[in-house]
């Protein structure tokens, strides 16, 4: 499924979700269970059928007794889960409407329960609460055919994505269960847990779990045969989220439920070879009057447990992180800006782990990345098996990705793909491995000279469909002016001014991606004309429109059988359905070919340009390798602004468009809140009887 159609679906199906909030008036968090139930079972349905087709192809066949019955070891063999018969989505679809369909949901998650240890009390078994009418039709919705044949990876991101529409919502407070995406897959592709114990000591809703089975994937491995998760979650809800991601993402993992300040679950320490997490921040509270803090094994630096004497538990987290790992293991874990540069006895156990010589990265993130907060984090990165290495040991990579992100919303920035790519990119270097760089730049020149081939193939046809159609209603014109001499104006107004310079800046950019090669040199004068051609191009295709409309209102053509043989109404679909293709959609957030060409080739050119040798080397303001003796210039600080200075240097690459598309995305959200604020104002009013 293109990501187009797949974020229509998702966008339907959470308007069907929230159905459930508006209709019943539950808060978010009481609602998010239900509907992930449900996607749980779609999903589950889904396989199960995949399976069972399979399966049955296998079976023995007896001359009397006929097809062997299918059993749950045959399901299990194929990593599926067995639906008994009243658990199967086809039958509660099928339920008469006399039925009580509630009831019959609840039921469908004991049986599946009952099938299974780990999910037991984890699914949700509240449905009756909900109107039959609105089961019903959420049922229909999930019933959709789309969703039938959906496969999956497909099911996983539609999962994350109600995760994370649950997190804006406020579904659980500070938005603990989620981590975004772009932040996972960071830290996943620094670490690169490929094999043995992953851990994630405030897993929320599993997320690094799956990202990681994503990671494996991709490099043609299977995520049950090279890693065990194992996860720990304090709040009961968010351990059954965990639980239920893994299951519809075909994961395992042991998730335990216990209060990590207090209760190793797993007892771990020494014995991960990865650890991921992002958690809560700056929470005080924490006793440390504990016997099982005072000793906690997980705090030992140096021979000593070290406790940060103020009330803030991000020190606690960063040495459980730290003593976590084997001696060749690797972590990576989201932690609050102020961290990197907190003083007193927080500053002391921060100069100790830079003295290991285990901090590897420190990766400063700009400010929206949450959905709940809005303030800027940082990603620490410690690989132990540095400080084995004398000179590896001395060295930190600070990168300053605060100026790197895409706007999604007014409120909430990420990483696109190729940003992710950049900056794991920027980090290989580092380690002395140039294959990713070199990868990934010829990646994008391929993908930019594809581009450019499709581009020049579609404005040959809308050069020929914008020809045809203007000679059509020109020639229709100068012939009506002939018999009705009011007309002249509309004949002149088909003469348009800038016709021929668009003929040429097409023709310019048709020669060029023709001849098109990976190349950075060829595709930067194709990716200008790209960037050049899209606004005269679409203000032509306005202007001769305009021109049509303005004069079939005007001369009311509509009765003219001249006009209408003309049939312009199909010919200006396919020279709007052309232009669409080449110019995007904005509306929908579509890019299309003129853009897509010119963003790949300054995908490539942003990593060119920064590393002209293919190799690492400090960037004015984006990345500095700093020695320990560095570091203890600065107080011991880990704040990657702190070294890689400002880039004062003029940004070729500075997209003043887009910069103005994110303006408009801002106001557009400040002024829907502004319109949510009147009409609160207004209700108080109201209420005040003012």
């Amino acid at each position: 499924m293109q990501g187009t159609q797949l974020k229509k679906l998702e966008a339907e199906l959470w308007r069907a979700a929230d159905q459930l909030r508006a209709n019943s008036k539950l808060t978010a968090s009481e609602y998010s269970m239900p509907v992930l139930g449900l996607i749980f079972l779609r999903h589950a349905y889904n396989r199960f059928q995949k399976v069972k087709i399979e399966v049955e192809l296998t079976l023995p066949t007896h001359p009397q007794r006929g097809m062997r019955a299918l059993t749950k070891k045959d399901f299990e063999e194929q990593n599926s889960m067995f639906l008994p018969p009243e658990a199967q989505f086809d039958y509660l679809v099928a339920l008469p409407e006399s039925a009580d369909i509630g009831e019959a949901i609840d039921n469908a998650m004991k049986l599946i329960e009952d099938e299974y240890d780990n999910l037991k009390g984890v699914l949700p078994k509240n449905f009756s609460i909900f109107s039959k009418d609105l089961l019903r039709e959420l049922l229909r919705i999930f019933n959709k055919e789309v969703l039938q044949k959906a496969e999956g990876d497909l099911f996983g991101k539609i999962y994350e994505y109600f995760l994370g529409k649950f997190a804006m919502t406020g579904a659980q407070e500070g938005g603990e269960f989620f981590t975004p995406m772009s932040l996972v897959q960071t830290i996943v592709n620094v670490i690169e847990p490929d094999h043995g114990i992953v851990f994630d000591p405030a897993c929320g809703s599993a997320g690094m779990f799956v990202q990681t089975g994503y990671f494996i994937e991709s490099e043609g491995l299977k995520p049950a045969e090279k890693v065990t998760f194992y996860g720990q979650e304090k709040a009961e809800l968010n351990t059954k989220l965990a639980k239920m991601n893994l299951t519809v993402h075909g994961l395992e993992g042991n998730i335990q439920e216990g209060n990590t300040f207090y209760e190793d679950k797993h007892n771990l320490v020494g014995g991960a070879d990865f650890v991921m997490a992002n958690p809560p921040f700056n929470v005080d509270g924490v006793d440390k009057a504990k016997d099982t803090v005072k000793k906690d094994p997980r705090l030992l630096l140096d021979g000593k447990v070290h406790l940060p004497k103020n009330d803030n538990a991000n020190y606690l987290w960063i040495q459980y992180f730290y003593n976590y790992l084997k001696p060749t293991g690797r972590a990576g874990f989201v932690m609050a800006s102020s961290a990197s540069d907190a003083g007193h006895s927080e500053k002391d156990i921060r100069e100790k782990l830079v003295k290991t010589g285990a901090v590897d990265v420190m990766m400063a993130i700009g400010n929206n990345f949450f959905y709940t907060r809005s303030l800027p984090c940082t990603l620490w990165f410690f690989d132990r098996a540095k400080e084995q290495d004398p000179i590896q040991s001395d060295k930190v990579l600070m990168l300053d990705a605060r100026k790197i992100y895409r706007k999604v919303t007014s409120k909430v920035n990420d990483f696109s793909p190729e940003q992710l790519q950049n900056l794991i990119c920027i980090v290989n270097l580092y380690r002395g491995n140039t294959n990713k760089f070199t990868a990934t730049v010829n990646s994008y020149l391929e993908t930019s000279a594809a581009l450019a081939k499709e581009t020049a193939k579609a404005t040959i046809e809308l050069q020929k469909q914008f020809q045809k159609v203007h000679k059509a209603v020109s020639d229709f014109a100068t012939q009506y002016a002939q018999e009705n001499a009011e007309a002249s104006a509309f004949a002149d107004a088909l003469n348009l001014e800038d016709i021929a310079s668009v003929y040429e800046q097409q023709n310019k950019l048709i020669d060029d991606a023709n001849k098109a090669i990976a190349n950075s040199d060829v595709l930067e004068n194709i990716a200008h004309y790209c960037k050049a051609l899209r606004k005269p191009q679409d203000k032509l295709i306005k202007q001769l429109l305009d021109v049509i409309a303005t004069s079939v209102k005007e001369y009311q053509f509509g009765k003219n059988k001249a006009w209408k043989d003309l049939n312009l109404k199909e010919q200006l679909d396919q020279l709007k359905a052309l232009q669409q293709q080449l110019s995007g959609n904005p509306d929908e957030g579509e890019p299309g070919l003129l853009h897509e060409t010119d963003y790949f080739w300054k995908q490539a050119h942003w990593l060119q340009s920064r590393f002209p040798d293919g190799v690492y080397t400090d960037v004015e303001g984006l990345c500095k390798v700093v020695n320990q003796q560095e570091i203890e210039a600065k107080d011991w600080s880990l704040s990657p602004g702190r070294y890689v200075g400002v880039d004062t240097a003029t940004d070729d690459d500075f997209d003043y468009e887009e910069r103005l598309n994110e303006i408009h995305i801002e106001l557009t959200g400040l002024n829907e809140e502004a319109v949510a604020w009147a009409n609160a104002i207004a209700e108080n009013y109201k209420e005040l009887a003012i």
